[in-house]
């Protein structure tokens, strides 16, 4: 039975959480016969991203530079860390909880007796409020994978992926070649296809020229270099001198940048942008959960990283922002990922862990991970809590000043830490 007319929000995510038999079902026959039924056909321009890391941050950045050049944009990202709304947004704010009721409505009436998972359901409840808004330009993050993803219904007329590394394996495979070719089903004939990873698995290059795409890689056909305090971007046809840094910490953030940048310039003739709209994105993009700075006395840093390569982009960012005192480590994973790779990427940058078991149905367990810690570095202190917040409380009753606190391995380990951050301002 669908939810009371008087349904919230909160009512409709419960329920969409037990609609379907699993959390993720791969394929596209299902939601594509739901769209139809809607008439969901957007008439305006898509960008569509991809990868393993650096979504999230890359759509910021386009969104903030398109609206900074005046378009109203429409942005659908996943997963949300404190509220759902934060994966529905149209010029700059989060959709309200009766948009999305009422887009959930519609879908409810359309769909028949076909089953839609969580994602499945929001991905259209985004699209529909996208074109009852009248958005200039949509920018889809994929959920996961690429080729079977709810999002890559539409094709994108620019499609983009930042990076391609192991996440997700169950579902993708467990080799790059394997993952590069799901990432790169977004790509379609004759449309840009971008890749911001320097060194791309063989499958991706080798479908996109399988079905005539217009390849343009990193290194090849755009490319940034560091220029004082400032930085260079250089595309096909334009290139872009003395630009701002990224807001968000870190020195990968300049490849997520020049990414955006170069799908910016694909998109050139039906959405132009100036360079004060660049800086100007460059300069306000941000998004909650990137090696961000929360507290200071003892410095808070919390960051998603949840896999082996955000755990070394994150090991570079603490590199970057060096710290004369010791660095303390509150970690929570869920099971699926691997926890190994995660941990070794972090040798010789904490002096102490505390594990923690996030609240999440496939949450690995605090003693399960502080063995596997133990196992990759043997010389390790590890501490065990129960939750996030007990964690981090253990972790800042043993700081001294000059100490700091990363939490992170879970987009819920953040979202526990930022929800109690809040509580304490």
């Amino acid at each position: 039975m669908p939810p009371p007319l008087t349904a919230s929000l909160t009512d409709w995510l419960i329920r969409l959480e037990r609609l379907h038999p699993t959390a993720i079902e791969l394929g596209l026959d299902r939601v594509r016969r739901v769209a139809g039924a809607l008439g969901l056909k957007p008439d305006f321009p898509l960008l569509t991203v991809g990868g393993t890391n650096g979504k999230g941050s890359t759509c910021a950045i386009l969104e903030a530079t398109l609206g900074a050049a005046g378009y109203k944009i429409g942005l659908y990202t996943s997963p949300h860390l404190l509220r759902y709304n934060e994966r529905v947004r149209i010029a700059g704010r989060e959709v309200g909880d009766a948009d999305l009721v009422a887009a959930f409505e519609a879908i409810e009436s359309a769909r028949g007796d076909i089953s839609l998972t969580y994602f499945e359901f929001g991905t259209l409840a985004a699209m529909h409020r996208f074109i009852e808004a009248g958005v200039d330009v949509a920018i889809l993050e994929v959920g996961l994978g690429g080729r079977l993803d709810a999002v890559n219904l539409w094709d994108a007329d620019a499609a983009l992926v930042t990076s391609v590394d192991l996440d997700h394996q169950d579902y993708l495979g467990d080799t790059r070649e394997a993952i590069g070719f799901e990432k790169a089903g977004i790509f379609r004939a004759g449309r840009p296809a971008l890749c911001a990873d320097p060194d791309p698995p063989a499958s991706l290059l080798q479908h996109a020229q399988a079905i005539g795409a217009d390849l343009r890689r990193i290194g090849r056909d755009f490319g940034y270099a560091r220029a004082g305090a400032g930085w260079t971007w250089q595309g096909r046809h334009t290139a872009w001198p003395d630009l701002p840094l990224p807001a968000m910490a870190g020195a990968y953030q300049l490849r997520n940048a020049a990414a955006a940048l170069a799908a910016l310039e694909t998109l050139s003739a039906p959405l132009p942008v100036n360079v004060e709209a660049i800086r100007h994105g460059l300069r306000q993009a941000r998004v909650p959960g990137r090696f961000q700075t929360i507290a200071s006395s003892p410095e808070l840093i919390v960051d998603v990283a949840h896999n082996p390569e955000a755990a070394r982009a994150l090991a570079s960012a603490l590199d970057d922002a060096a710290t004369a005192g010791r660095t303390f480590a509150v970690i929570g994973m869920l099971a699926d990922k691997d926890a190994a790779g995660v941990i070794a990427a972090l040798r010789g940058r904490v002096d102490a862990w505390w594990t923690c078991t996030p609240d999440s149905p496939r949450a690995r367990d605090a003693a399960s991970l502080a063995a596997t810690i133990r196992s990759c570095l043997p010389e390790a202190v590890v501490n065990l809590a129960t939750t996030p917040v007990e964690a981090l409380a253990a972790a800042q009753s043993a700081a001294h000043e000059g100490d700091r606190i990363v939490a992170f391995g879970s987009f819920t380990t953040v979202a526990a830490v930022l929800d109690h951050a809040a509580t304490q301002q």
